[in-house]
């Protein structure tokens, strides 16, 4: 029974901080979050809710000042304080904007929100009962090791996630008639505001795949819809 004892405490260490992790995440939006509400953009969100068959696509703003989007384990969209600064500067236009909402409804629809949150748990507890594990027979080491494994799986997972939205993006903006082309001049933008910070990525590229890469797989589904 002894044995089995770290993956069990770690178990329900994870099942802890599920519970937790959403119950903070949705405090802290309620918290620093309203309905946006802009004219050009509830066309366009107009747009993708009816090539969805939805009454509407609700979106909020969430106060902070990072370039970012979110969508919450409840299913809730939001758009950063700072992403909309950029779209009410010009920095960002109006189908750019509504490209990043398409992205995060795409991470809804496939269940990567709530699975995210999960994963998250799941990996905290990896790490905990790798590095109990691994200490026994690393002493000093074995924490290290369990660190860069649950990092290695979280980098693959979320990179994953991140192209399988963009292609749930690309279908929804194409069929609203809004297009692919916003969200590849986005990723260039954001590209740039990458290297004006001297390397320092932006929030909403962090454990993302490269832009390059994001824009060829956009442009690979491209010629494989007109074909």
């Amino acid at each position: 029974m002894l044995k089995f004892s770290p993956i069990i405490l770690a178990v329900l260490y994870a099942l802890v901080m599920y519970r937790f992790s959403a119950w903070r995440t949705a405090k802290e939006l309620d918290a620093r979050s309203t309905e946006l509400a802009d004219p050009q953009l509830k066309k366009l969100t107009d747009r993708m809710a009816a090539s969805l068959d939805l009454p509407r696509v609700r979106v909020h703003i969430y106060e902070i000042d990072p370039v970012n989007g979110l969508a919450a384990p409840d299913g809730r969209i939001f758009i950063t304080r700072g992403f909309f600064r950029k779209y009410q500067n010009g920095e960002v236009t109006a189908e750019e904007l509504a490209s990043v909402i398409a992205h995060e409804l795409g991470h809804v629809a496939l269940g990567h929100s709530k699975r995210r949150m999960i994963d998250f748990s799941g990996q905290n507890a990896l790490r905990t009962a790798l590095a109990m594990v691994l200490s026994r027979f690393l002493p000093g080491v074995g924490v290290w090791i369990a660190n860069g494994l649950t990092t290695l799986l979280a980098a693959k997972l979320s990179r994953s996630d991140e192209y399988e939205a963009d292609e749930y993006a690309a279908a929804l903006l194409t069929k609203a008639g809004i297009g692919v082309e916003p969200q590849k001049s986005l990723f260039h933008k954001l590209e740039a505001l990458t290297q004006a910070r001297s390397g320092a990525a932006p929030a909403w590229l962090m454990s993302h795949p490269k832009t390059e890469e994001r824009i060829a797989a956009l442009e690979k589904l491209e010629t494989r819809w007109q074909s």
